[in-house]
């Protein structure tokens, strides 16, 4: 190439607007009643999914243990599987979604309870190699949150935090072992950077621990503000900057419900400030290789928040 030609490219190529970044992936926890129903009936499923993606949700955290004494990804597989390909369709991803308030599944950290613990990721595994590609989890998010124990406190809290890493040393033993390419993560509050613990001999956040375990964290970051001082962005600073260094993702993790304290939420400020703050986080990392996106708590609370402004 002529020299004088490929300078004058290149200050083309300079003076051309810079290419929009594309929009981080956003997903949403959906609990019991409204996954089950999602799952059972075309109709409501058919409404959810066009609900969605108007709303930029491009991945659904998909309830997928028992509830109600009914267990469906055992007792009736296929409606999970038409579901999942439907969204599948859509171009939608989909993680199963493990634990619940319903089955106090925050028992699950203590070893008397670590056999449920592993049946429960056991089950989506099986399902997973059940089915075809088209048909499969594209992850799971555990939710399973010691500090809801009634017995948290400052003496006991590093016991069930060495537990809930026991737990997911085991969980993410079942992946290896079977072979399964989901990936898997917990949602984690983001102060457990604040807490130091020795597990398997070495000492270190918590945090720390928990990223070097599984494929991600979402990062339950429940702040009102992206930026200063006790915002979205302080408190991601540390798992961020972990997760780039050990090849980790890490979802930022954002609060619509009703709450007492407000800061936690974005309930009082509405959509609007929601997606300015969400815009400033975004714009802040996305060159983080550990930054993927967003989860937002929950389906059921979003409707009920968004709908307030719509009216």
């Amino acid at each position: 190439m002529n020299q004088g030609f490929a300078v004058g490219l290149l200050a083309l190529l300079c003076l051309l607007p810079e290419a929009p970044a594309l929009a981080a992936s956003r997903a949403m926890w959906t609990w019991e009643a409204e996954s089950y129903a999602m799952v059972e009936d075309p109709a409501v499923a058919d409404e959810a999914i066009a609900y969605l993606k108007s709303q930029k949700v491009d991945t659904v955290y998909l309830y997928a243990d028992a509830y109600r004494g009914r267990n469906l990804i055992v007792e009736q597989p296929q409606l999970y599987r038409a579901f999942i390909e439907k969204l599948h369709g859509k171009r939608m991803k989909v993680y199963a979604l493990l634990g619940s308030a319903y089955l106090n599944t925050e028992n699950y950290v203590l070893p008397d309870y670590r056999e449920q613990a592993e049946a429960m990721f056991r089950r989506v595994v099986e399902y997973n190699a059940s089915v075809p590609a088209t048909a499969r989890f594209d992850g799971a998010n555990l939710d399973i949150e010691p500090h809801i124990l009634d017995e948290w406190n400052d003496s006991t809290r590093l016991r069930l935090l060495h537990g809930f890493l026991d737990m997911s040393a085991a969980v993410m033993r079942i992946k290896r072992e079977h072979g399964a390419t989901l990936a898997v993560g917990p949602a984690i509050p983001f102060w457990l950077d604040g807490i130091e613990l020795e597990w398997n001999g070495r000492t270190r956040p918590v945090s720390e621990h928990t990223i070097n375990i599984y494929d991600y964290v979402a990062l339950m970051d429940y702040r009102d503000k992206a930026e200063g001082s006790d915002s979205i962005l302080s408190h991601a600073a540390s798992e961020i900057a972990y997760a780039n260094e050990v090849g980790k993702k890490v979802v930022i993790g954002l609060e619509v419900s009703s709450n007492d304290i407000d800061k936690v939420t974005f309930h009082e400020e509405g959509p609007k400030v929601f997606e300015q703050e969400v815009r400033k986080v975004e714009r802040a990392l996305r060159n983080e290789p550990s930054f993927d996106g967003f989860a937002i708590h929950h389906y059921r609370a979003w409707r009920r928040w968004a709908a307030q402004y719509w009216e």
